[in-house]
């Protein structure tokens, strides 16, 4: 096994204040709305932030330069000990024409996070919000103009380990960078969300693992399980873990249900973070601290374990009010059915295949802040470069 290489105690932080710029020569189309849906790559705006790390020196200046290719060896430490994390994060175009991003000291505490849990350099939060903000600020004007709002785009923050030494080890070279692209919408698929449960031979996440942590290699693993759920007519898998069949997350989303307990009372539960089996999603948060701020009164806030079973009993004795699902990519998604070894749960939607009214009320609070109809302080403004 190879060494480990402590940083050096001079080791530069992350400064956004050294930020250079780099515009491109060679300005690209925005493309319209059907290209994006048919493309198969997503489409990127004309730059990104790039801002490479080294053991000994630390952080370098980050620059601003054209959207391209990396040039990796092929013995990069990213592409063979999973030493890769991201986050993922919107732009959103406010119809006050203002561009926001929502709570994005969230995601960037979470990167550090992430980063630390596989050894790779961790980035200060400020710094790297000032980053995204930065290239957002040159490319928001053309690729989400004021004539789209209601629209967004995706930020994509990422770090890998670019050592080029085989060999177990934290990696001694690092590199930060953040694209932005186009991603399409998926909160209301035709009759809600279709969820198939976990296969029994497969978790997505396990205590003592990487669950709470956004990494590859929570992804990867997936894939194969989410494809058979899919080519069966459900749009995503509802991860259960342990003997009891406990219900974590749903795909890549947070899973929320609301029911009526046995005592009558409504309340909104979903999976704790205490065991860390789970993402601390930045949605998920929001959901629970306005549901507990705005909804107090009508239904008990929850985050605690429960099983499928319980879900099955609850379908049983007609106590289950609605479902969702809560994440950045799917933002809120009413939930219409669980399938589980051959039973399903039907889960009410409102009229015509709308949210119910509690995720309805939740959906329509986030985005009001996101599109800048509510101010908050969870909107933090773009400033945009002319």
């Amino acid at each position: 096994m190879a060494p480990t290489t402590a940083a050096s105690p001079e080791a530069s932080c992350l400064d956004a204040s050294k930020l250079t710029y780099s515009y491109t020569t060679a300005p690209r189309d925005v493309p319209s709305e059907a290209t994006i849906r048919s493309s198969d790559e997503t489409v990127c705006t004309d730059h990104m932030i790039v801002a490479s790390w080294t053991a000994r020196e630390g952080w370098a200046a980050p620059e601003l330069k054209p959207f391209g290719p990396f040039s990796l060896l092929p013995t990069a430490s990213c592409l063979h000990y999973a030493h890769e994390c991201f986050e993922g994060l919107k732009a959103y175009r406010g119809y006050d024409s203002k561009v926001r991003l929502f709570r994005p000291n969230r995601n960037a505490r979470r990167l550090q996070m992430s980063a630390a849990r596989i050894a790779l350099p961790t980035v200060d939060d400020d710094a790297l919000e000032k980053l995204m903000m930065a290239v957002l600020s040159v490319d928001c004007p053309k690729w989400l103009p004021q004539d789209r709002p209601g629209k967004f785009l995706y930020v994509r923050p990422t770090i890998i380990g670019t050592n080029s030494q085989l060999g177990i080890q934290s990696p001694t070279k690092a590199l930060l960078y953040i694209i932005v692209g186009y991603m399409p919408r998926m909160d209301m698929p035709a009759g809600g969300k279709r969820l198939l449960t976990s296969p029994e031979d497969t978790v997505r996440s396990w205590v003592g693992g990487f669950g709470y942590a956004k990494v590859g290699a929570n992804y990867g693993p997936s894939v194969n399980a989410t494809r058979d759920a899919y080519n069966s007519g459900f749009h995503q898998i509802l991860w259960l873990y342990g003997s009891q069949g406990e219900c974590t997350e749903a795909g890549g989303s947070n899973f929320f249900v609301v029911w009526k307990r046995k005592d009558g009372r409504k309340e909104l539960v979903t999976a704790p973070l205490d065991d860390r089996l789970i993402l601390d999603g930045v949605t998920r948060r929001s959901c629970l601290e306005l549901a507990k701020e705005r909804l107090g009164d009508q239904v008990e806030v929850s985050e605690r374990k429960f099983t499928i079973d319980e879900l099955f009993e609850a379908a049983a004795e007609n106590r289950i009010v609605e479902s969702f699902a809560a994440g950045t990519a799917w933002f809120i998604c009413p939930i219409s059915l669980i399938h589980h070894r051959g039973r399903e749960i039907a889960i009410p939607m409102g009229p015509d295949d709308t949210p119910g009214e509690i995720t309805g009320n939740i959906k329509n609070w986030l985005g009001d802040i996101m599109y800048g109809r509510t101010e908050h302080e969870w909107g933090v403004v773009v400033p945009e470069k002319n």
